[in-house]
């Protein structure tokens, strides 16, 4: 089929080609709630054991320390994705009268590692919950890593945070953002497949093309005349 057919045919059924997506627009914005505030900290903690554990005899000993300090990072992101972490954040919360179920905790939690540098991402829809959560969740990096890797012998390893966390207004995320402009392209490709199979399904005959299609010779053609 040539283009120019395609261009005859949602010429014709435009209407069914746009009426997924009106529809779908409409639902969208009648529905439209505006995204619920959120509260970003970004925290960031270098990690290594203390020298003397690090240094193996005949090596050089800072060669080591920086590759302990790479896989303890790691494995410290790895924690804070953790229920057991995140428990023990919810109990460090508790003096402060911020009272905060493990599972929220664990849910405004993200971590990330790049060689000996940990970030940890807090988000809440508070922002004294975010502050209160960024503080408590230094105190438990710096005071019960020891309790998390059997590996240190129950020696903490050393942990320093190297900036204060700066509680900000987060953006919305990108499924705030995009939901609506994506159900409505879902909905123009629907109404695509419907204009495309009503012009399937219609046993009327428009064009004499239409009529050659069924093995019908067409003699003449009576010209249009005040668009009809």
């Amino acid at each position: 089929m040539e283009l120019r057919a395609y261009g005859i045919i949602l010429r014709r059924w435009w209407w069914a080609a746009l009426l997924p997506a009106l529809v779908v627009s409409g639902i969208g914005f009648a529905t439209y709630a505006q995204p619920v505030p959120a509260y970003a900290a970004t925290l960031r903690f270098s990690a290594g054991l203390p020298p003397a554990a690090a240094t193996v005899g005949g090596f050089d000993p800072a060669y080591y320390s920086w590759l302990s300090s790479e896989y303890f990072a790691a494995g410290l992101a790895d924690w804070v994705r953790t229920g057991d972490f995140a428990s023990a954040v919810s109990a460090n919360l508790q003096p402060d009268g911020v009272l905060l179920e493990a599972s929220a905790v664990q849910a405004a939690l993200s971590s990330d590692y790049a060689r000996s540098m940990l970030s940890i991402y807090v988000r809440t829809a508070s922002q004294a919950d975010t502050a209160a959560l960024a503080h408590a969740v230094t105190r438990v990096l710096q005071t019960q890593n020891a309790d998390a890797f059997p590996q240190l012998g129950g020696t903490p390893a050393q942990v320093l945070a190297l900036d204060e966390p700066v509680v900000a207004l987060a953006a919305p995320g990108w499924n705030a953002i995009l939901a609506l402009p994506l159900r409505v392209l879902a909905g123009l490709g629907a109404g695509l497949l419907l204009a495309f199979g009503a012009h399937y399904l219609d046993p009327h005959l428009h064009t004499h093309s239409d009529a050659e299609q069924l093995g019908i010779t067409v003699l003449g053609q009576i010209p249009r005349r005040n668009g009809r």
